[in-house]
């Protein structure tokens, strides 16, 4: 980090960043956020710091981590940031690609896509769903 900023922890200064860049569109809904040992490089902090921030990140449902595959930022309105009544809850599954879905991704209709589903919700009321695909990539 270019300047250091007293008296906040570390973790939160990089979730701070990530956010700020989440939000503008620097880091695009359901792109994969950078890995570790890039972020450890970037911000010069050691992995545990890293996951730190990554957790609160997961915390404010700005991203969500699929074990071996990475963590990728979820969509989340603009602007939007946790006021007073407001929850953010975001799942993934994996699903078969339907006609239109086989289309745009040009794939076979049935092959695995994963989507990852955000329900912004204020005062218990459903404000915004928002649904992203992209394609299953196999375990290594």
């Amino acid at each position: 980090m270019p300047t250091p900023h007293y008296g906040q922890p570390r973790y939160r200064v990089i979730a701070t960043e990530l956010e700020r860049r989440i939000e503008s569109g620097v880091i695009p809904p359901g792109a994969l956020l950078p890995a570790e040992s890039v972020l450890t490089a970037e911000f010069r902090a050691s992995r545990g710091t890293i996951r730190q921030a990554i957790a609160v990140l997961r915390e404010a449902a700005l991203v969500f981590t699929e074990h071996g595959r990475g963590t990728y930022a979820s969509l989340r309105p603009k602007g939007r940031s946790a006021a007073r009544g407001s929850q953010a809850e975001a799942r993934s599954r994996e699903v078969a690609a339907d006609s239109e879905l086989a289309a745009i991704f040009a794939v076979e209709v049935g092959t695995a896509l994963v989507e990852h589903q955000s329900i912004d919700r204020k005062d218990g009321v459903v404000e915004a769903v928002a649904r992203t695909y992209r394609l299953l990539r196999p375990s290594r």
